[in-house]
C-alpha cells in the first residue's frame, strides 16, 4: 500500500492527553452546530423516519432519493450508482473538487439498517424516532424538541439506524456544511459514498465499484461507522472483521409427534442440534473446529502496542452488562477481537411461552454467524464448519432430505452457506494518512484517541480494497458504544453527533 500523504507526524503514546489549540475546523464546526442545533436534529428525525431495511426496495429508493436531493442542495453533483440492476439498492454518490488539491478522500457511510420487530421496541417504533432525556436504562423520559438551545448533549434519539449508520451520513454532510458556512475550504477533493445494502451483506458492492472504478478513484476512504471505545474515548480503527454465516437444519421424524406417545423413542432434533453446536466450542468459548485459527495473520509490533495501550475496560463492561464472567479464559475483549469467532445468531425448534406444545418437532434450525480476521478466507472458514458437521457423523446436504435419505442416514444436516460474505481488512497504522487522521481526531476531541488495528464489527472494506487500487481505509466511529445497534431500542447520544461533526470536519482538512 502506498503512502500517498506526506505528513510530518510522530506516533504519540495512546494514553497521553495533550493540550491543543483548537483547529479552525473544530471552531467552525462547533459554531455552526450551536447556531443550528434544533434544525439539524429536526432534519435528522426526518431522515430516520424513512424505513430502511435493504429488502424493502420501495423505501430504500425513498432513502436514496432523499440523500440525492441533500447532495444536490449542497452542489455535490449527485449520482445513484447501481451495478446495472435497477432493483438493487443504489449507492448515493457525490463529489466536491477543491482547486489545487492533489489528494482525494472518499467519505463512506451506509443508509440501510437491520430488520427489526416493532413489538420489541420500548418507547417508540423503529421508524418513529423519539427524543429521550437520557438512556432508557438510566430512567430517560420522552421529550419534545425544546425551543431553546443548546440541547442537552445527554439526550438521545431512539430509532432504527439512529446510530448504525445514518449517524455517519448525518455527521459527514453537516461537517461539510460547517466548513462551507465558515468559508473554510477542505484540503482534499471530497467524494461521498452512501451505501444502501451494507446490512444485507453488500451483495452488489463489488459490481458497483468495478463498474464505476474511475469515478471512485481515491487515495483514502474514511469510514464513518461504528461506536467509540467503551470508555467514551474517541476511536480510530485501521481494520474490520470479515463476516459470513450459515444455516444448519437437523431432522427427526417427517412430521411433528406427540411427546407423550413418542418421547424416548423418536429422536429429538432440538437435542441433536444442541449437541452438535456444543461440539463446536469449549467451556471458555474457544472454537474447537479443526483449523479454525490456523490461517490468522499475526499482528505487528505497532498493532500489539496499540491494544496494550488502550484503556482497560473489561471489568466495567462486565458490571454494566451483568456478567459474572466472560468467555476467553481471562483474555481481554480487545485481544479476542483479533481472532475469528463463531456465534449462534438464532435457533428455532417448536415454540416457547404461550405457544409451547407437547410435541417432538420434526426439525431444528440454527443460523451461525462467523466473524473473520485478517488471513481468514470466508469460503474456507465455512468449509471448515461444514467438515466439522460431517466429523460429528452427519450426512450433510444442501437441500431437504428425500424419503430414502431419511431411512438410510440416522443423522442428517442441511447446510446452507451465505453467498455474500466477505473477508477482513486491515490498513497499516504507520502510513502518513493514518497518522494524519489520528491527529485530526486528537485535535477535534482534545485528547489522544484510542487506536486499534481491528474493531469488532464488520464492514465490506475488503471488497473496496480488492475492487479498487488499494486505497487506505480508516474507520472513524462517532456514536456512543451503548447504542443498541442491530437490536431494539437503537439510539444515539446527541453529544456524540456533535462530536462527530467536529471530527469529520477536521478529517476533511487533513494535510
Amino acid at each position: 500500500m502506498k503512502n500517498r500523504f506526506i505528513v510530518a507526524l510522530v506516533l504519540i503514546p495512546a494514553l497521553s492527553v495533550v493540550a491543543l489549540s483548537q483547529s479552525a475546523a473544530t471552531v467552525a464546526a462547533r459554531k455552526y452546530r450551536k447556531e443550528n442545533e434544533t434544525k439539524l436534529i429536526r432534519n435528522y428525525l426526518e431522515l430516520l423516519s424513512i424505513p430502511n431495511v435493504a429488502s424493502d426496495r420501495e423505501n430504500i429508493r425513498r432513502n436514496a432519493e432523499y440523500l440525492r436531493k441533500e447532495l444536490e442542495r449542497r452542489g455535490l453533483a449527485p449520482q445513484l450508482l447501481t451495478p446495472g440492476d435497477r432493483d438493487a439498492p443504489p449507492a448515493v454518490f457525490g463529489e466536491y473538487k477543491v482547486p489545487g488539491a492533489t489528494r482525494t478522500v472518499v467519505f463512506y457511510a451506509h443508509y440501510d439498517g437491520q430488520p427489526t420487530d416493532p413489538a420489541d421496541w420500548t418507547v417508540t417504533t423503529p421508524w418513529s424516532p423519539q427524543l429521550l432525556t437520557e438512556a432508557i436504562e438510566k430512567g430517560g423520559q420522552k421529550a419534545t424538541m425544546p425551543s431553546e438551545v443548546p440541547l442537552d448533549p445527554e439526550w438521545r434519539i431512539y430509532g432504527r439506524s439512529a446510530s448504525d449508520d445514518k449517524a455517519g451520513v448525518f455527521t459527514i454532510l453537516n461537517a461539510f456544511d460547517a466548513l462551507k458556512a465558515s468559508g473554510i475550504e477542505p484540503s482534499v477533493n471530497l467524494k461521498f459514498f452512501f451505501e444502501g445494502e451494507e446490512e444485507a451483506g453488500s451483495p452488489n458492492l463489488r459490481a458497483v465499484l468495478t463498474k464505476h472504478r474511475e469515478l471512485l478513484r481515491a487515495d483514502a476512504w474514511i469510514i464513518a461507522d461504528g461506536p467509540v471505545h467503551q470508555s467514551g474515548r474517541k476511536l480510530v480503527s485501521f481494520g474490520v472483521r470479515g463476516v459470513t454465516s450459515a444455516s444448519v437444519t437437523v431432522y427427526g421424524a417427517n412430521r411433528d409427534l406427540h411427546s407423550g406417545h413418542y418421547g424416548n423413542w423418536s429422536p429429538n432434533p432440538g437435542m441433536r442440534l444442541v449437541k452438535l453446536l456444543s461440539s463446536m466450542k469449549d467451556a471458555n468459548g474457544r472454537v474447537l473446529i479443526e483449523g479454525w485459527y490456523d490461517d490468522v495473520e499475526p499482528l505487528g509490533v505497532l498493532e500489539r502496542k496499540a491494544i496494550a495501550d488502550a484503556p482497560k475496560y473489561d471489568d466495567d463492561l462486565r458490571r454494566e452488562l451483568g456478567l459474572a464472567e466472560s468467555d476467553g479464559n481471562g483474555r481481554e475483549l480487545l485481544d479476542l477481537l483479533n481472532e475469528p469467532s463463531l456465534n449462534i445468531n438464532g435457533m428455532k425448534t417448536g415454540n416457547v411461552g404461550a405457544l409451547a406444545r407437547n410435541v417432538i418437532s420434526s426439525k431444528a434450525e440454527a443460523v451461525l454467524g462467523l466473524r473473520l480476521v485478517k488471513g481468514n478466507d470466508h469460503w474456507k472458514q465455512l468449509e471448515k464448519l461444514r467438515k466439522h458437521i460431517v466429523s460429528q457423523g452427519f450426512y450433510v446436504i444442501d437441500r431437504e432430505p428425500t424419503s430414502d435419505e431419511r431411512l438410510k442416514h440416522p443423522l442428517i444436516a442441511k447446510f446452507i452457506p451465505e453467498t455474500s460474505g466477505y473477508n477482513a481488512q486491515r490498513t497499516a497504522m504507520d502510513l502518513d494518512v493514518s497518522q494524519a487522521v489520528i491527529e485530526a481526531v486528537r485535535n477535534a476531541s482534545g485528547e489522544m484517541p484510542v487506536t486499534l488495528p481491528t474493531m469488532g464489527g464488520s464492514l465490506p472494506l475488503s471488497i473496496i480494497t480488492e475492487a479498487l487500487e488499494d486505497p487506505a481505509l480508516i474507520t472513524v466511529p462517532v456514536v456512543n458504544y451503548d447504542n443498541n445497534q442491530h437490536a431494539a431500542d437503537e439510539n444515539v447520544r446527541i453529544g456524540n453527533l456533535w462530536d462527530g461533526i467536529e471530527i469529520i470536519a477536521n478529517v476533511m482538512t487533513i494535510r
